[in-house]
């Protein structure tokens, strides 16, 4: 039985499972889910708790061995089985199915997996999971909600703020539930319950970003150039290596010819992501992008990337920062003309 993350409290008010499967890519969600999960079977009086974390090297006879081996006078018990890679493995798709078909008494079982995609969710193993228990898909806070999600953890603390205030405040998390979650927690502890104005939240919220550049590359051509500016900015001032910044975006770029490329000949959009190796979560940003973002632009990109590789190695003039912010700002203001 899937159920959404929200449901999971309401649900557990209401009865329990003997199997509970969390998967996802968010890990402050991930670790929150799996707390209330485990503070219910403990209030049900599963006192005892078996961790299973699972690598390549894990003998999965032990797991097998653990789930048959309760003795009479044994407590309530969690099992609690992490598998990081999410891929088991044929040895270890069979003892989770084998495990899921006969579930051990007296036992709460939760299994903790990160994002399985569609060719995973097909698999016999994650079938099992999915039949045997209650399954929690975990997915990631989108940027555009990431202010409501901040505006609703202030809410929980009787707190709350403006929109341009939440904003502020997921401008400088960059994303980062995490780092959110820390600055929301610091906000309760040194403000009462009630409105938090900006200059308050300003005034406590460190620059806790962290940039990287593949966050730059997704800016650059995600119509945003206020955010392209801004993630250089912190780049620049952690000591990133121009080189690398170059060598992403200009990575991005052909990437970019090569999927308009493919496109305009007709191939299917599955078949051009996977030639210019796009995956996952990217290839929507990156197909929006290559609709948008013309040829001749994105030849430019690369002759100004070209530029800047020489300025680097001290054999042209000019301002290396000021040149990649140039560069990022065109293709934003090209794809926003272009859209």
């Amino acid at each position: 039985m899937r159920i959404k993350l929200e449901q999971l409290a309401q649900h557990l008010q209401k009865q329990s499972a003997p199997l509970y499967t969390l998967f996802g890519n968010e890990p402050l969600l991930i670790l929150e889910a799996a707390d209330l999960i485990r503070t219910h079977a403990r209030q049900q009086g599963y006192t005892e708790r078996e961790l299973f974390t699972i690598d390549h090297h894990f003998d999965w006879s032990e797991l097998l061995n653990a789930g048959s081996n309760l003795s009479l006078f044994s407590n309530r018990r969690i099992m609690d089985i992490r598998l990081p890679s999410g891929k088991p493995g044929k040895e270890g798709g069979k003892a989770i199915e084998a495990y899921c078909n006969t579930l051990p008494p007296d036992t709460l079982t939760l299994v903790t997996l990160p994002r399985i995609d569609k060719q995973g969710q097909a698999t016999k193993w994650f079938k099992a999971l999915e039949n045997a228990s209650v399954l929690i898909p975990v997915y990631a806070i989108e940027r555009a909600q990431l202010p409501g999600w901040i505006g609703q953890r202030l809410g929980q603390q009787q707190q709350k703020a403006d929109a341009s205030t939440l904003q502020f405040l997921a401008d400088n998390v960059e994303g980062n539930l995490l780092a959110a979650h820390q600055e929301i927690q610091k906000l309760g502890l040194l403000y009462p319950s009630g409105n938090l104005t900006f200059d308050q939240v300003k005034d406590v919220v460190l620059n806790v970003a962290r940039y990287d550049v593949f966050q730059l590359s997704e800016a650059m051509i995600s119509t945003n150039a206020a955010r392209y500016t801004r993630i250089l900015a912190g780049l620049q001032g952690e000591g990133t290596a121009p080189l690398l910044i170059l060598s992403t975006l200009a990575e991005q770029i052909r990437q970019l010819i090569l999927v308009r490329k493919g496109l305009e000949q007709g191939q299917p959009p599955a078949q051009v992501m996977q030639a210019a190796r796009i995956w996952g979560d990217r290839q929507k940003t990156v197909m929006t992008a290559a609709k948008h973002i013309s040829f001749q632009s994105l030849m430019q990109g690369l002759v100004c990337a070209a530029k800047i590789d020489r300025i680097i190695k001290g054999v042209a003039q000019g301002d290396v920062w000021d040149e990649l912010l140039q560069l990022g700002i065109r293709l934003a203001d090209t794809r926003m003309r272009n859209h």
